[in-house]
């Protein structure tokens, strides 16, 4: 059962099922995508019906932001929690080592992948990187080829958002992996180009303040998450 916050269907899950639906996904037959919206992901969202369809299209959509929780529990169906793209992904990458399961690594500056690969080798032992290739590319053609050809089981898509979400919808099926998940920021973070917030902003939900904290360019991004509070408390009152 989903729950639907300003349109956008959120899966009810804890961390622990997410991973373990992923895994699930990864080893079953046909081609698979996973979604992590955040507060300002559903408001693009409520103006681009393609990204709409593309994030409720996918098989497993997941609450990234705490705005979202808020946002559930206003509408009187809360979620069980909140499940970080980021946290997501490293469950993930411990189940797919234990497995000898393979991963490809698709978006960020050129040789941000590769840097990311080589850390993440050295912190999941028994992970398979099985290619890796940057987000500037204008044909989608050769990237889903580079996948298929690596037999990569999983691909980890860090396009940003919705490029990201309407590429795994369009392409996923031609990259031959069971299971996409669109990741956003997350290859800066595994290269050590960009630092996760403190753990205690992370365990506040607070990762976008710290984040406006240390690049207030961010600002007028970050406005669409008091923008989606108000669209909620709309929602509420009808």
């Amino acid at each position: 059962m989903r729950i639907h916050v300003l349109g956008v269907g959120f899966n009810n899950m804890t961390m622990e099922q997410a991973v373990a639906e992923g895994v699930r996904l990864m080893n079953t037959e046909g081609t698979h995508y996973a979604v992590t919206p955040n507060p300002e992901i559903v408001e693009v969202c409520r103006e681009d019906p393609e990204a709409l369809a593309a994030v409720n299209g996918a098989d497993l959509v997941l609450a990234d932001g705490i705005g979202v929780i808020y946002g559930a529990r206003m509408l009187g169906t809360p979620l069980k929690g909140r499940v970080p793209g980021i946290e997501f992904a490293k469950a993930l990458m411990a189940r797919m080592a234990e497995s000898g399961k393979s991963l490809f690594l698709l978006g960020a500056k050129p040789g941000v992948a590769e840097q990311a690969a080589d850390n993440l080798r050295r912190e999941y032992p028994g992970l398979k990187i099985a290619g890796v290739r940057d987000g500037y590319f204008q044909e989608d053609g050769p990237v889903t080829e580079a996948i298929r050809a690596s037999g990569a089981d999983v691909a980890f898509v860090c396009l940003g958002a919705p490029k990201q979400e309407k590429w795994m919808k369009k392409n996923g099926p031609d990259t031959g992996a069971r299971l996409l998940i669109g990741l956003g920021g997350c290859l800066d973070v595994f290269s050590g180009q960009v630092q996760r917030a403190p753990v205690i902003f992370q365990k506040l939900g607070l990762e976008w303040f710290h984040r406006l904290l240390k690049h207030p360019s961010r600002a007028g991004r970050m406005m669409k998450l008091p923008l989606f509070l108000v669209h909620v408390a709309g929602e509420r009152r009808k």
